[in-house]
């Protein structure tokens, strides 16, 4: 009788399990209407006619324009947007190269090398990492100033390159999962180090660059601090980040809120692009090594 009402003690393991899973999946329905709503906002405002950044007691609004993205794009008078978007796309770009060819190359002979000081410089580089890295902005500054690159695109491309090194265990801990015989078996048929990690090691290592190469991109995109500090009041050079702030201060946010809120989609549009084309790669490096099974 009990196996035919199905509450025998395998039926009791699989209807616990279903309301285990079924508890999950609210829970995390419920973290994804949390972290969509925000955006759903931010999308509708770009839409939206009225001006001013709160709605007098209503929500959704009562008409909605493209003019705010046709204003983003035309009215550059006071906020250039197409220039500061340029501006952040190229400091992106150059330092995404930069900072992954950095970290390749440091992990790589982390992993791979064994010298005298690597275990210290190990040790050194994880505790430097700990410190945010703002807290050096100011003597980074100085020193930017010092050599004459002070309010450039160029010295935001150093200080976002020169410390990416300092991030190499995850690619380091990808490259202790690739087999050492492969690398020995290409010293055997004559190889170079340089080839091997030319032609071994990053064809291997896709998953791992592609998630480096992304949060190297992304760093510039969103900074906001160190680009403030950096380019101070050198209006042409902003990036979309320093700019779109400017836009919510107390004399323009209410007749350029609307329009910030346009400016924000559209710089998201770039990285979420980026991660639905490398996303396969991105969640493989994220996750996984270079050997399974």
């Amino acid at each position: 009788m009990t196996k035919q009402l199905g509450i025998g003690p395998g039926g009791g393991m699989k209807a616990r399990a279903r309301a285990a899973n079924t508890a999950i999946y609210i829970a995390l329905a419920v973290l994804a209407a949390i972290w969509i709503t925000p955006i759903a906002y931010l999308a509708i405002s770009s839409f939206r006619a009225e001006k001013g950044a709160f709605l007098d007691g209503y929500v959704m609004p009562k008409g909605y324009t493209l003019g705010n993205y046709v204003r983003l794009f035309t009215d550059t008078a006071q906020f250039d947007y197409p220039r500061w978007f340029t501006n952040t796309l190229i400091v992106a770009v150059f330092s995404c190269i930069i900072s992954t060819a950095f970290v390749l190359m440091v992990a790589y002979a982390l992993s791979r090398l064994r010298f005298r000081m690597r275990r210290p410089i190990m040790n050194i580089a994880l505790v430097m990492g700990m410190f945010p890295g703002f807290m050096a902005i100011i003597a980074i500054y100085h020193l930017i100033k010092i050599i004459g690159l002070d309010k450039s695109l160029v010295a935001l491309v150093l200080v976002y390159s020169a410390g990416a090194g300092l991030g190499y265990y995850i690619m380091k801990g990808f490259f202790d999962t690739i087999p050492r015989a492969l690398d020995e078996a290409a010293i055997i048929d004559g190889a170079s180090r340089f080839r091997i990690f030319w032609q071994i090691t990053i064809p291997m290592s896709r998953p791992i660059i592609t998630y480096t190469a992304l949060t190297a991109f992304m760093a510039p995109w969103v900074d906001f601090i160190l680009a403030s500090v950096i380019m101070k009041d050198n209006y042409q050079n902003y990036t979309v980040a320093l700019g779109l702030f400017r836009m919510l201060e107390r004399e323009n946010i209410y007749s350029w809120y609307t329009v910030f809120c346009a400016g924000a989609v559209v710089a998201a549009i770039p990285i979420a692009i980026l991660f639905v084309i490398m996303q396969k790669n991105y969640v493989e490096g994220v996750t996984g090594g270079a050997v399974k099974g």
